[in-house]
């Protein structure tokens, strides 16, 4: 019995032995000698195990008494973590070297977080949940504050730590209730007690706060007020890796507490997530309007990206949980795009953050401006283009599931947000010549920038395949 749970999670081992068999050569070894070579390795395992996971067995299996679940869904969120994963550390890798940030312990410290990720989506328990979190979470705030010489990268790495630390702490609090009034800490034996009508309140407030917790993961409003200071304060490419792999987890996990624990109360917890939808929504494409640092506006652009994901899954159908996985796995090539973009942006081999830097950029690099045209495009939601259907994805979803005001919502906060994406693109278009950024030297980011645009323009023919396999991931978690 021991030996088939071992298989079934059989490339979580890997990639644990292989983050603590490097973490012992590097050591030992010869340190930051070894960085770039481990950031090559840990993105190439990475791939190796996104196509395993990807074609490996189609059917639904448990490990260590449903501690652990594979099936479709987490199958599917772990393909696109692992790949994410994988391209933020190869852009990175040019980037953390020349300013001297590129540890040993960043790609380890990565792949320990990729972990806890792939542990989330498979979370079958409370406890198993909250265990992959914590993993992910604690590797995330080192990462943070990679940057030790930056007042603004410790003090986002604190942040992130104190208030992460409070979100686990309303985490712990609502599975301590689930599990009181539950009389179980199992997914399959939690959705038996709560039915909808006959839910006890002491578990409703158990699956409120379990909840609040999961929504600061996702960066939701109004559990959001983390998420700026540290896009801000981290190193860009740190960054990059929080607008991707995390956002993915998260919001697997979400889906998978709401429907395989509360699955049958979806009139409970249909509400709530509609209301952070809406206020992420509205707050992320407002709050963005006004900021000048791209970093910034990226992370308020998340948190609105991350609203619009909450509204394919407020729905509660398994249409809705498939309109999510596409939207967030367009999400996540959009945004890899968009931060290859932002990390090539220096001046004097300096990193620039500010949004007019960009004036006049289309004259000195038109291939690097069209494509950021197009993923801008993209990400404001303007169709023909693949971030388009993403949107539309969702909005149907909310329409099916009887949320018409959700939908009416998330069009007027797409509009506002469209506003904030052209406005970057007028800079680089139509604004006053001044003194230019570096031609950027990395062809790997200007791969990554024009593949992801390429992406968003040839994606529009069948989406890669991909609302198939999310068809199927929803329906083997909603059933």
């Amino acid at each position: 019995m021991i030996g088939s749970d071992l298989s079934i999670i059989l490339p979580e081992i890997v990639l644990s032995v292989y983050a603590m068999a490097a973490l012992l050569a590097g050591a030992y070894g010869g340190k930051d000698k070894l960085a770039p070579m481990l950031v090559w390795l840990t993105s190439g395992l990475f791939v190796l195990l996104a196509v395993w996971i990807g074609l490996g067995t189609a059917t639904t299996q448990e490990a260590f008494g449903g501690l652990f679940i594979d099936d479709a869904f987490a199958r599917f969120s772990k393909t696109v973590i692992l790949l994410a994963a994988a391209a933020v550390l190869v852009m990175s890798e040019k980037y953390m070297a020349k300013r001297d940030l590129l540890r040993f312990e960043y790609p380890l410290l990565i792949a320990l977080a990729t972990v806890g990720m792939m542990m989330m989506v498979s979370a079958g328990d409370l406890m198993s949940l909250y265990m992959g979190l914590e993993l992910q979470s604690l590797a995330l705030y080192v990462v943070a504050s990679l940057r030790r010489d930056s007042v603004k990268s410790t003090e986002a790495g604190l942040k992130y730590f104190v208030l992460g630390a409070l979100s686990s702490g309303l985490l712990l609090y609502g599975a301590s209730l689930t599990y009181g009034y539950a009389g179980t800490t199992d997914f399959s034996g939690i959705i038996q007690t709560a039915n909808q009508g006959e839910m006890s309140l002491g578990l409703l407030f158990g699956l409120v706060f379990l909840m609040s917790g999961l929504a600061f993961k996702v960066s939701a409003a109004p559990f959001h007020m983390w998420t700026p200071d540290v896009y801000e304060g981290s190193p860009t490419p740190v960054t990059a890796f929080f607008a991707t792999a995390p956002k993915v987890a998260a919001m697997g996990l979400f889906a998978r507490v709401v429907h395989d624990a509360f699955g049958n109360a979806i009139g409970d917890w249909q509400q709530v997530i509609a209301l952070l939808s809406v206020v992420s929504m509205f707050l992320g494409s407002v709050a963005a309007i006004g900021q000048t640092n791209i970093k910034r506006l990226m992370a308020y652009s998340s948190i609105a990206h991350m609203g619009y994901a909450l509204m394919g899954l407020a729905s509660g159908t398994v249409f809705g949980v498939q309109a999510m996985l596409i939207y967030m796995a367009i999400y996540v090539t959009m945004n890899i795009g968009t931060f290859a973009f932002i990390m090539s942006m220096s001046r004097n081999g300096l990193p620039v953050t500010d949004i007019n830097s960009l004036n006049d950029f289309s004259n000195r690099e038109p291939l690097k401006a069209l494509a950021m045209l197009v993923l801008l495009f993209s990400l404001a939601g303007v169709p023909p283009l693949v971030g388009f259907f993403g949107k539309y994805y969702v909005l149907m979803a909310a329409l099916e599931g009887g949320l018409g005001w959700l939908a009416v919502a998330g069009v007027i906060a797409s509009v506002i947000g469209a506003f904030y994406y052209l406005r970057i693109v007028y800079y680089m278009y139509f604004g006053d010549a001044q003194e230019p950024l570096d031609k950027s030297s990395s062809p790997v980011l200007t791969v990554f920038l024009v593949g992801s645009a390429a992406a968003m323009v040839l994606g529009v023919i069948n989406l890669f395949g991909v609302e198939t396999l999310a068809a199927s991931a929803a329906a083997a978690l909603v059933q």
